[in-house]
């Protein structure tokens, strides 16, 4: 199986740092967020993966070579105009012309991609989402009520959601729905898909997933053993 690494954003959240380094770059202990990240995908058995580059690629390219040393085979792709969250899949049209896995390189996962890449191939869509439950802490008492009186009270609850950790399986129809040449997110697709009722499936994981993006997972990530022996990298079937 294929891999798509995104690796073209610019980083906000994590400014200033990224002033200087690109998001997949950014150090976990010793080591970037994107080498991590490669690591896992060659011990899940996966070889062949594409790179998209925007903002500071020359970085990425120069840390990650052609890939001999994890013995991969990774190739580039380069954006001049940045093309949102989905769109830079428009330049690999000829080469993604089997199921493949597309990641955020931001990401840091124990997700099983064998029982990932099953799951799709069992529900027999295009698309199939990773997501995990995150619980967000309002910061206000929340008020129920109807007819504007109060039948109930939550002070600061926590709300649970099921979010997408930047990681799905795609088949290469897909492709067929992203224009060439402009931006093009993650949620247009989603938005497109929904209204025409094709099916999208999730893939619900109650593991460890980190989002390096955000400054919080990224302190927590420095907390995780990343070697050889970590469970979150801990050797997979191959997908």
């Amino acid at each position: 199986m294929k891999a798509v690494i995104q690796c073209g954003g610019r980083g906000m959240r994590l400014r200033p740092h990224t002033s200087i380094l690109p998001k997949p770059l950014m150090p976990i202990g010793a080591r970037p967020v994107l080498e991590l990240l490669l690591k896992w995908l060659r011990r899940s058995g996966i070889k062949d993966v594409f790179i998209t580059t925007g903002y500071l690629g020359h970085l990425i390219r120069s840390v990650c070579g052609d890939g001999s040393q994890w013995n991969m085979q990774i190739t580039y792709t380069q954006e001049v105009e940045p093309l949102g969250t989905i769109g830079p899949l428009s330049l690999l049209r000829e080469q993604l012309d089997v199921p493949f896995l597309v990641l955020n390189g931001d990401v840091l996962t124990d997700l099983n991609l064998n029982q990932f890449v099953n799951s799709h191939r069992r529900h027999h869509g295009t698309l199939t989402i990773a997501t995990a439950t995150r619980l967000t802490k309002m910061d206000f008492g929340v008020i129920d009520e109807t007819d504007g009186r109060v039948f109930g009270f939550r002070e600061k609850p926590e709300l649970s959601h099921l979010v997408s950790m930047g990681v799905y399986c795609m088949d290469p129809a897909v492709l067929e729905r992203i224009p060439s040449g402009v931006p093009f997110g993650f949620d247009d697709l989603m938005f497109q898909m929904l209204e025409e009722e094709i099916p999208v499936n999730v893939f619900k994981h109650n593991g460890m997933w980190l989002d390096i993006g955000r400054v919080e997972d990224f302190h927590k990530a420095q907390e995780v053993a990343w070697d050889e022996q970590s469970p979150a990298f801990a050797p997979t079937i191959a997908a």
